[in-house]
Formats: C-alpha cells, structure tokens, sequence
C-alpha cells in the first residue's frame, strides 16, 4: 500500500500526498475506536480506491505533535517578533522557546520591521541577537517591507515541515506574502482571524514555500506550560543546562541552592539576567498550577 503526507484535514477528510498526487482520504473507524486522531504532517499508509479517494489504513509514529494548532511531525518553528511595533519583548519570546524547546522543535528567531526602527532601537534588537545567539539559537534580522534579510528564511524551511508563530500584528502575514507572493489572500485572512481573535477554528494545511512545507496557521494559541514540570524547565534554556552541569546538587533547580552554578554565571554576566529572571517566573508559574486529576 502506498505512503503519503497529510498536508490537509478539513471536515473528515485527510488530504494525502504521495508523489505529488493529492488522495482525500477518511480515516479507518478503529481509529476513533483506539482514540488515534490523524493530524497534518503525519506520515500515513494509505488506500486508494480510486485516483481521488481513499482510507488512511497506519499512522506512523510521531516525532512530535502540537494541540493548538494541530500539527505533526514539525521540525522547525519561525517565531517571529517585531523590532518595533509591537515592542520586542524577550519574555514573551521566552515563553515561545521554552514551549518549541519541550516539544523537541528547533526554533528560528525572525526579527522583522527593522526597516521601522530607530538606530537606537536597532542597537537594543541587536545586543538581544547576541545574547540568543550565544545561547546557540539562530537569530535573523529581517524586513518585510525593503525584503532585506529574506533570503536568510529559504534555508531553514527547505526540506523542512515549519510553524510560523508570534504575537499578533508583529508581520507574520507580511513575511509569508514575501515568501510566496500568490498567497496573499490566505495570509490577509490570517491576519484578519488573529485581530478579531477567532482563529482557533481554521483548518491546518502544509503549503510548500521554498523546497518546504510551511503550515498555513496563525501558529500557537495557548502559551500556558501545563505539560511542563519544573525538573524540565531548565532544559528548555540551552544556557542554564549547560551551566547546571557544573552545579552541586543533583536536581538543582537553580533558585536558592549553595554553590548553583547557574546563579554564579547570572552574577558573572554568562547568563543574561533577563534570561534566568524569565526562567524563575516560569518556574513559579508550573509550581502554582493546579494539579489536573
């Protein structure tokens, strides 16, 4: 039986595609009965009935697989913030990264709008780039508007299943219509559900951008670590896991324990500040969360 993709599900039917041939599928009613729903970008076993028709018979294991929006198998999330216009803010910023971080998703920050910012603004971005840098992710400066830096985006997707994901108004729409000029009127919609807020409804599906699949979603719509518990948290800071290492205690969370390493590189400028504060206020967010039974 031949393999495919999911690269759309919309009112029962999954959307598989093998060799460039798109086959609308229905899932198998055992399915239901395993509580196994299919989700885009899993990889299927598939029959075809005819040309256009056919049931997904085996879908395979998961590398990864998001709620909100619900997405399989991602490799890469572009999480776009602005310089200006919405504020650059590195604790929302944070937040994104810790949740691509647990999900075993390697993050990409895209910076746009900088064509809008003053040099002063520029100056602020650019120390930020340097300390996301150093902590080991990739950082990119982009525009929209003047195209500058687009081309940084092509390599990343290439061969790639990515999410888009940011707060609303900072260029997503704008940096997708760049990408691939033919999709204007999908983005505009995008931007249009995020400003009245009631996108969480739109269907999924993978669009091809580059030589990648990008899915055409307003991305994350829940921010809350309820997943998350407070030993796995340092491993969503590359900084603080690779300092933690050197820590006393086994276990260290890095708070008020003697001799933390983690700290002494905060106190040493290693770690940046801003950083370890976000760290210890998701922290206290997962130990305050009430335990779901």
């Amino acid at each position: 039986m031949p393999e495919g993709k999911i690269i759309k599900a919309l009112s029962g039917f999954y959307y598989v595609v093998n060799e460039g041939t798109v086959t609308q599928c229905r899932g198998r009613g055992v399915f239901r009965k395993n509580k196994i729903t299919p989700l885009v970008g899993d990889d299927v076993v598939f029959q075809a009935e005819n040309e256009q028709e056919g049931y997904i018979m085996e879908v395979k294991e998961r590398k990864n697989e998001l709620i909100r929006p619900p997405i399989a198998n991602v490799d890469r999330a572009i999480l776009v913030f602005s310089a200006v216009e919405p504020a650059f803010s590195p604790g929302l910023l944070d937040r994104f990264l810790v949740l691509v971080e647990y999900n075993s998703i390697e993050p990409i920050i895209c910076i746009t709008k900088t064509d809008l910012a003053s040099e002063q603004e520029i100056e602020r971005i650019e120390g930020y780039a340097r300390d996301y840098r150093a902590a080991g992710y990739e950082v990119l400066l982009v525009s929209s508007e003047t195209e500058a830096g687009i081309e940084q985006l092509f390599p990343h997707l290439e061969g790639k299943i990515s999410v888009f994901a940011g707060q609303s108004g900072v260029g997503k729409s704008s940096l997708l219509n760049v990408l691939r000029p033919d999709l204007e009127l999908k983005t505009n919609v995008i931007s249009s559900h995020l400003g009245r807020g009631k996108h969480t409804t739109r269907h999924v599906e993978l669009i091809e951008i580059g030589d990648g699949l990008v899915a055409d979603t307003p991305g994350f719509s829940s921010l809350e670590f309820l997943e998350i518990e407070a030993e796995e948290l340092t491993g969503c800071f590359p900084e603080i896991q690779k300092q933690s290492e050197n820590c006393k205690f086994r276990g260290c969370l890095h708070v008020k324990e003697p001799k933390c390493a983690v700290k002494e590189a905060v106190e040493t400028g290693t770690i940046p500040r801003y950083r370890y504060n976000n760290y210890l206020d998701f922290l206290q967010e997962i130990k305050d969360r009430k335990p779901r039974y």
